[in-house]
């Protein structure tokens, strides 16, 4: 059973401010489709709010018009309220076919009272099973809150509100392979997975709470454009603009104090610690990595 303990109370400084812009209040009209559930998926407040519904029949989603190759993405979520047993919000990168690569947040929900799983993996050339799991140091349901990731030549990073919860380094000087050649569209989804979701599907969602809805705000893409076999950077020059401190963002001590406290406090499973899944030897990037 998993147990929801805040053991300290710890002061966040502001993160990555040479990198930081304010969300600017993006139209979801003119930034992505609507791509399955019907009415479910809604586009409201003419186009600055996003709403992705769950009901006993079918979930929803979306996706956005472009693709990108590197870029940092941010999107503010208010997560499903109440008992979210059973469901998952998925909101991820992801290329194409069978070979794609990946780069997921997935937040699990659970019984009234306890807290989301924040699910993060990496894909590259179709392989996953780079699983990295937390719990959030607030209530994700109660208003919105900034998910966002880096993704550039050297790492991917996953934040929330700024803070670093995860860096997967490029490691491919000792052969394992990095997202690096497939463009990737932004996808969002809202729905039923109780058979495995909350507790290893022990807990099955309750229709009597439905409809259980998602809501999106303030989706921002600071990022190259791929479009007709290229990319929107290679047309610019590198500049020093903090519009483009993405490009070759890592951790600063501040950020490295930061993402050590959340994996400490709030990391509830990690792959690369996951011993008995590898009898053979951990993953080639697990011995090396700083950051896991």
């Amino acid at each position: 059973m998993e147990i929801y303990v805040f053991s300290v109370i710890v002061f966040l400084p502001s993160l990555f401010m040479a990198s930081f812009m304010a969300a600017s209040a993006g139209n979801f009209n003119q930034e992505v489709d609507l791509t399955w559930g019907g009415d479910r998926a809604k586009i409201l407040s003419g186009g600055s709010v996003l709403s992705l519904t769950l009901d006993k029949v079918s979930g929803s989603g979306f996706q956005s018009k472009s693709e990108y190759l590197f870029g940092r993405i941010d999107m503010q979520i208010k997560l499903v309220g109440g008992n979210s047993a059973g469901s998952v919000t998925a909101y991820y990168l992801s290329s194409e076919g069978p070979y794609h690569d990946e780069i997921d947040f997935e937040f699990l929900g659970n019984l009234s009272g306890e807290p989301y799983t924040v699910h993060t993996n990496v894909y590259t050339k179709g392989k996953g099973d780079r699983e990295q799991q937390f719990h959030l140091w607030f209530d994700p349901t109660k208003d919105f809150h900034l998910y966002s990731v880096v993704w550039n030549h050297q790492r991917i990073i996953f934040l929330v509100d700024d803070t670093p919860i995860r860096v997967y380094e490029n490691q491919e000087s000792i052969g394992v392979p990095f997202p690096k050649n497939q463009p990737m569209k932004l996808y969002s989804s809202l729905w039923n997975a109780d058979q495995w979701a909350t507790r290893g599907g022990l807990v099955k969602a309750d229709w009597s709470k439905a409809p259980f809805t998602a809501y999106y705000r303030n989706f921002k893409a600071n990022a190259c454009l791929w479009s007709s076999g290229s990319s929107s950077c290679s047309l610019k020059t590198t500049s020093s603009s903090t519009n483009n401190a993405w490009q070759t963002q890592g951790l600063d001590s501040t950020s490295r104090r930061s993402l050590r406290w959340v994996q400490k406090y709030y990391m509830i499973y990690n792959y690369c610690t996951d011993y008995k899944r590898f009898p053979m030897g951990r993953p080639r990037e697990c011995r090396l990595s700083k950051h896991f």
